[in-house]
């Protein structure tokens, strides 16, 4: 008994307990319920392992049929273990590097006890179906990222109903802390607003439920694939150390690239050089100042496709200024390739954001001060902002695909370029958003 004749409580509380054991319970609900949405793409995995490994030893006329069988199931472990590995972390903002790291780490894991037990295998069955299941956890990584359905609520603060409006759907709006958030798998807060004595307790609480507690802003970006303009601000590029040594190779890739590709794009050049000479005569090459990195000038470097008089107002949608006989080198973006030039030179990049013409950049700069961030990487062939959101030909247009810019200029990395030119080769080969 202590002076106020009060029994002195040892342990948690019966409250405290049940509020853990509840949010015990809670987590490994709902990693189940995220990994069926993997389960597709695991079942590919191992039946196109199973099937290229099967046809190797076919091949290899073996008929240790049990030897086979314990094979295939150890390479099935591989995609199912990998993925569950790829749920069980809780932010991913690799999802292509971490993904491929999980898988070579437990296909080396599975490999290695395969030769502890001392089975016979197919090494080169193996490194065949090696790539089959780094593609399938890849691509579950990305639908786990995708198809993931949760209740979402966010906090009450002044821009509260519009994030709820941006990211679309019912989401609540919790105007104080509740005693019961049942069916609520993850809370939006605001850094200012809700880092106080009010809601610290609530806070607390919803962790240990096993409710998510994230940051509205970093919510938005992975949600929406983009920034929030109003919002950003330099103090949140904080590169990794991968993506400092990314930034620095990338240059070096540029350039190898182009090198590499030289060989096929000097004929093609000299080809569409001389037939925009014979079907419409005039200059072959377009010429205009762009703004580029740490906001230099310099100047791009294109085919013309448009009359002489067109004038350098930004292409329109079906724009009558393009020459006919010229169009189908806008389609499949022939047009761009004097810009290996631009990128041999350093002033541009094959993967970044596109430069921009120097009057409407410095419109843009006067409307919105982040404009400027956008200069903090290498302008690109094709970049974050022309894959999601597509070509821009007024100031306003430029203002909405600056979410895109800067959210590729945040996100730096081989896994962002990657996604980028695999959605630049979709929409060349399907001829998508052509002006």
């Amino acid at each position: 008994m202590n002076r106020h004749n009060r029994p002195i409580r040892r342990g948690p509380s019966p409250e405290l307990m049940g509020v853990v054991a509840r949010g015990a319970s809670l987590r490994p609900r709902r990693f189940l319920h995220d990994l069926r949405h993997a389960w597709p793409s695991i079942a590919v995995a191992v039946a196109l392992q199973a099937f290229i490994y099967w046809l190797i030893i076919f091949n290899a006329g073996r008929s240790d049929w049990h030897n086979l069988a314990f094979v295939v199931v150890a390479l099935a472990l591989v995609p199912l273990v990998s993925v569950a590995l790829l749920n069980w972390l809780p932010r991913q903002d690799f999802p292509i590097t971490t993904a491929t790291f999980i898988t070579v780490i437990v296909f080396n894991f599975v490999v290695a006890v395969l030769a502890g037990l001392r089975i016979p295998v197919s090494y080169t069955g193996i490194l065949l179906a090696a790539p089959v299941a780094l593609v399938c956890v890849v691509h579950a990584g990305f639908r786990l990222r995708r198809a993931r359905k949760e209740k979402i609520a966010i906090l009450d603060f002044p821009r509260a109903p519009e994030i709820a409006g941006l990211l679309g759907g019912s989401i609540a709006v919790l105007k104080k802390p509740l005693p019961d958030i049942s069916g609520v798998d993850r809370v939006l807060i605001d850094g200012d607003a809700h880092h106080t004595p009010e809601w610290s307790a609530f806070l607390t609480r919803l962790y240990m439920l096993g409710v998510k507690v994230t940051p509205w802003i970093r919510f938005l970006e992975t949600r929406l694939d983009r920034v929030d303009v109003q919002s950003f601000d330099l103090l949140h590029l904080a590169y990794s150390p991968s993506q400092i040594y990314y930034s620095k190779l990338k240059r070096a890739i540029d350039v190898t690239a182009v090198v590499l590709l030289s060989p096929i794009a000097v004929p093609l050049c000299l080809l569409i050089a001389g037939y925009i000479r014979v079907v419409d005569g005039g200059p072959v090459f377009f010429r205009q100042e762009r703004c580029g990195f740490g906001d230099s000038i310099f100047t791009m470097v294109k085919f013309r496709t448009m009359v002489l008089q067109a004038g350098d107002a930004p292409a329109r949608q079906n724009d009558d200024r393009v020459v006919p006989a010229l169009r189908f080198l806008r389609q499949f973006r022939l047009d761009e390739l004097p810009q290996l030039l631009n990128i041999l030179r350093g002033e541009m990049s094959w993967i970044g954001p596109r430069p921009v013409a120097i009057p409407i950049a410095r419109t843009l700069e006067v409307m919105l001060p982040q404009y400027s961030y956008r200069h903090l990487v290498r302008p690109g062939l094709t970049g974050w902002a022309q894959v999601s959101h597509g070509y821009a030909s007024t100031p306003q247009e430029e203002a909405a695909k600056l979410a895109y810019d800067l959210y590729y200029v945040k996100r730096l990395s081989f896994d962002i370029d990657l996604v980028i030119l695999v959605k630049t080769v979709r929409i060349i080969l399907f001829r998508t958003g052509v002006r």
